[in-house]
């Protein structure tokens, strides 16, 4: 075994445990909820954004793809619950859309060696929109779908049902984001040898 390869265990390892944390926090961010009808307020977001800067754009996007995949094989670790029925759950877009934006946040960041507050809050904002442009789609499809006939919702609908109860909240988590990881971003990149 070459010395490059010794060296890089430890990293790969740290790498793995990380990303695995990541995917519990975002489950533990799907149970610190508050209920509605559609879509539930949660703190996932903050997790998949967080996963995205720290982790990069490959282990980020890992994150929550494993989430995701522990979601549909049926721990129920999504906010109302698990198992591959979530499908038709109108929520199910946004999760999908933390995986996207775990890549998007990571892409952005990630390969810059000491990123700034600017470029973290573009990111942010990135991921955000990514997020609710998957989830939206989806929302309007899922209740449709599921819908009695006559009884369907508008886009704008979707958008009113999925969007604007949660934009303001959301943008207080990509401040949030923004200016933590800031701070630590650096530190976590020397234990982790981006």
């Amino acid at each position: 075994m070459t010395k490059d390869k010794i060296n890089k265990g430890p990293v790969r390892a740290r790498q793995l445990v990380l990303t695995a944390l990541f995917t519990a926090l975002t489950a533990i961010g799907a149970f610190l909820n508050i209920p509605t009808a559609t879509v539930p307020f949660s703190l996932q977001f903050l997790f998949c954004a967080y996963a995205g800067i720290l982790l990069g754009p490959k282990m980020g996007l890992v994150s929550q793809l494993l989430y995701i995949a522990i979601g549909l094989v049926g721990l129920p670790i999504f906010t109302r619950g698990g198992g591959i029925g979530y499908i038709f759950q109108p929520s199910f877009g946004f999760i999908l859309g933390f995986a996207l934006c775990a890549y998007l946040i990571g892409l952005i960041v990630h390969h810059v060696k000491r990123p700034s507050l600017l470029r973290i809050g573009i990111a942010s904002l990135v991921g955000l929109a990514a997020t609710y442009l998957l989830g939206v789609p989806y929302l309007y499809m899922m209740v449709n779908r599921l819908a009695e006939p006559g009884e369907g919702i508008s886009l704008v609908k979707a958008i009113s049902l999925g969007v604007t109860p949660f934009i303001i909240f959301d943008l207080i988590k990509c401040a949030i984001v923004t200016v933590t990881a800031s701070r630590i971003l650096p530190a976590i990149r020397k234990q982790v040898h981006y």
